[in-house]
């Protein structure tokens, strides 16, 4: 098994790799302490044009796949994990739009008018810098999708009536990142007719400044500050037919079979580890200004040295495997292997950012130095929806014994 990344992949690295150590670090303390979302980032990921990263090249575009775009969030991470958490958001939509739809079984008819409208959307991307936000979670936990849906809650609570010329949106949307920044949000929606369930999921694309949207409330959170998540509002909001980011049933039945989509996320909390381990290192050997390199370290110190390694490198050879098979056949192995890596590293960023600390000492709770901040912005990998890490290991262990029990001759029969 060869995991090097072949060599278009180690290019866009080490393109996100410089992004990340001479223009995102340097900015992310000033957007932290601000909460105000990072538009100089943005800025650079247009001028490298980043924003058309996984926008095929057919298209224009860099044609990153799923594991090449995981491989370039870890570097972004470590540079503004705000800044890299958002960005997953543009670029799964492109994801979507191109590779997942690809994929995903759809009538002929269907397709072509995909390839249309996508064909316009990614040149808006490519020639104009436009990116996208994804406004998914919804306040309330309840009704009809739940049924359906039973992981990440409900998904679908907005709700579209067709009208002339394409839809009228009303709806509520909490945890909105990007908000008042993307200039379009990539929108779920449930038709309001009668029909079977995934068949009525739209997919829609919502400008920022469309008649009917609005955003509101604070966002003073413990961490991932600049991404700026609060409230929107859909009201009577209209989406024309060309505003479909995919045929209506497709982004419901994504959701439900897609095995590696929440490792897009993990890749962000991934290079948050590998920061907060790389930074110990060169706090205690002399590579951090105002700490002044370690004499000598104990035992105590170099026993939390190489605990994190250990998780560092467990962590990333669980999740480089997982997303490596993200284009094969989604087997029952497959999708618990997906599911143990981004509980892996929803578990083990908290861990090591917190061991970076104490392994630092004292000076390394003060804000001028970025381990604080790691560690606030790594408590969010184990709440964002919809794989919770609640939810994403009650997946495993339902999964493996329902696997098990079906193995065995055992399994339940339906009530």
């Amino acid at each position: 098994m060869d995991m090097r990344p072949t060599a278009r992949q180690q290019e866009l690295i080490d393109t996100a790799r410089a992004l990340a150590k001479d223009r995102f670090e340097p900015r992310a303390a000033d957007y932290d302490r601000a909460a105000r979302f990072p538009f100089e980032d943005y800025d650079d990921l247009r001028d490298a044009g980043f924003l058309g990263l996984c926008v095929p090249e057919d298209h224009g575009g860099l044609g990153a796949d799923l594991e090449t775009y995981c491989l370039v969030s870890e570097q972004l991470a470590q540079g503004n994990a705000s800044t890299a958490l958002t960005f997953n958001m543009h670029c799964l939509t492109m994801l979507m739009m191109g590779e997942m739809a690809d994929a995903h079984d759809m009538s002929e008819e269907k397709r072509a008018r995909h390839a249309t409208l996508r064909a316009r959307n990614f040149r808006e991307v490519v020639e104009k810098g436009v990116y996208y936000g994804q406004p998914h979670s919804e306040p309330v936990e309840e009704g009809e999708t739940d049924k359906v849906f039973t992981v990440g809650g409900r998904r679908f609570g907005t709700i579209a009536d067709k009208v002339d010329g394409g839809y009228r949106l009303n709806g509520r949307k909490f945890f909105v990142s990007l908000s008042g920044a993307a200039d379009y949000f990539a929108t779920p929606a449930i038709l309001n007719v009668d029909g079977p369930f995934i068949e009525r999921t739209l997919y829609l694309k919502v400008p920022r400044d469309a008649p009917g949207v609005t955003f509101s409330g604070d966002w003073d959170a413990i961490g991932m500050r600049a991404t700026v998540s609060r409230n929107m509002v859909l009201k009577d909001a209209f989406v024309p037919d060309d505003g479909e980011i995919l045929p209506p049933g497709v982004f419901g039945g994504l959701y439900l079979n897609s095995a590696h989509g929440p490792l897009l996320f993990s890749a962000t909390f991934l290079g948050i580890m590998q920061h907060a381990y790389s930074y110990t290192l060169d706090y205690l050997t002399g590579g951090v200004d105002g700490a002044p390199a370690k004499a000598s370290v104990g035992p105590v110190m170099g026993n939390g040295i190489a605990d994190m390694l250990c998780k560092v490198e467990a962590a990333r050879a669980l999740y480089l495997r997982s997303v490596s098979e993200a284009k094969l056949a989604p087997t029952h192995e497959i999708r618990q292997r997906a599911r143990a890596a981004h509980i892996m590293v929803q578990r083990t960023v908290v861990e090591v950012a917190q061991e970076a600390i104490r392994v630092c000492g004292g000076r390394a709770l003060l804000k001028s130095f970025p381990l604080e901040r790691l560690l606030r912005d790594a408590q969010a990998a184990s709440v964002m929806r919809p794989w919770t890490r609640e939810i994403a290991t009650e997946a495993a262990w339902e999964s493996a014994l329902r696997h098990a029990r079906k193995a065995n001759g055992t399994e339940e029969e339906p009530a």
